[in-house]
């Protein structure tokens, strides 16, 4: 199989699918990388490094499109790119098609073999945690007085108190956003259903003013709160939320709610999506920061630890072809999206109303 890594041209997205050293691996495997130009120039890796590792490199990501049969990415696929598909593909990426009905309809048109990688992920992926780090940063940076917020300090100093933070979800993005708000001197409270999750967080912490809570807390802590960061994904055929746009009112002035799992009306009823060029909101006086990309903007480290993941996935598909790498992997099965035409992504079919035929039967000999 030829291997594809297109160009990123999600707006502000700088992360690339393999950087030069996972490339090298490949290709001293014998197994022929197309690198698009510029593909990892935001992530410190130039043309000259790729080509030194063993690629060839295209002028445009239509070439790299043309030349190969599996594509690996970092974001999902968007419209520009639908003519670009053919049905021999097997791609690879974060795809999150249960969000994107334009995008699956694509996909299953075609008849290509879409594997969603943000949900192969064993142990998570490798981005949460700097998902969790940068938005904690950003949300701390809009507390500040200058940036409409409520002017406390992330420090207590000279008797004054220390920024208050709510960590919603003690999972790796949360771990993330406390190590961040703790590393400030920041007073943590992190919030989780499972009781492991806050015994750990505490254990890790003994002498920060850190505390944890059941979730059932959050009503009684939002109104001391200068940033809430939410970090729990809420699964999309839910209806019911962790706040609800009646909460808001219950928030102190200028408080700032950073939604790191961004799903639209999801743990947060207000919550929606949005990009680094424009990354900010209001509703009802509460500034909303719900960037859907936010490990994009640290593209050195974040690729890096994203190809690192891939490459787990891809040399069992290079050696046993997508099927048999799906049927010895159920975390490589999970991400199956679709393949000749067929739906088999149950997610996704639940929340378009569509037919597919369950994964473990799809892949049946």
């Amino acid at each position: 199989m030829r291997i594809g890594v297109p160009k990123e041209i999600k707006p502000q997205e700088g992360r690339v699918a393999l950087m030069p050293d996972h490339v090298a691996r490949l290709t001293a495997a014998g197994h022929p990388v197309h690198v698009e130009a510029g593909a990892g120039s935001a992530s410190w890796a130039t043309d000259r490094d790729y080509a030194e590792a063993g690629a060839t490199i295209d002028d445009c990501g239509a070439d790299v499109w043309g030349a190969c049969d599996f594509i690996v990415k970092v974001k999902e696929i968007l419209p520009q790119e639908y003519g670009y598909l053919r049905p021999d593909h097997v791609l690879l990426t974060n795809l999150h098609s249960a969000s994107n009905p334009g995008e699956t309809d694509a996909l299953l048109k075609t008849g290509l073999t879409a594997i969603a990688a943000e949900d192969t992920h064993r142990f998570g992926s490798p981005n949460c945690a700097l998902a969790g780090e940068i938005g904690a940063f950003e949300g701390i940076r809009l507390c500040l007085a200058p940036h409409g917020g409520s002017g406390r300090h992330f420090f207590g100093h000279f008797g004054s108190p220390a920024m208050r933070v709510l960590v919603i979800g003690l999972g790796n993005v949360g771990r993330g956003a406390v190590r961040t708000t703790l590393g400030l001197g920041c007073s943590v409270t992190g919030l989780d259903i499972n009781w492991g999750a806050r015994y750990k967080a505490e254990q890790d912490y003994p002498t920060r003013d850190f505390t944890t809570a059941g979730i059932d807390a959050l009503p009684d802590l939002l109104p001391h709160a200068d940033l809430i960061i939410n970090c729990v994904l809420w699964p999309k055929h839910r209806d019911d939320h962790l706040i609800s746009r009646a909460n808001l009112k219950d928030l102190r002035p200028k408080a700032v709610i950073c939604d790191i799992a961004c799903d639209e009306a999801g743990a947060v009823e207000t919550s929606r999506p949005t990009s680094w060029a424009d990354p900010i909101y209001e509703v009802d006086g509460v500034r909303h920061f719900c960037v859907d990309n936010i490990p994009g903007a640290a593209p050195v480290a974040a690729s890096a630890g994203y190809g690192q993941a891939l490459m787990r996935h891809i040399q069992p598909i290079l050696d046993k072809g997508w099927r048999q790498a799906c049927q010895a992997d159920d975390w490589l099965a999970r991400g199956l999206v679709c393949a000749q035409g067929t739906l088999i992504h149950a997610e996704t079919a639940r929340i378009q109303g569509r037919d597919h035929v369950n994964v473990a039967e799809y892949l049946k000999d």
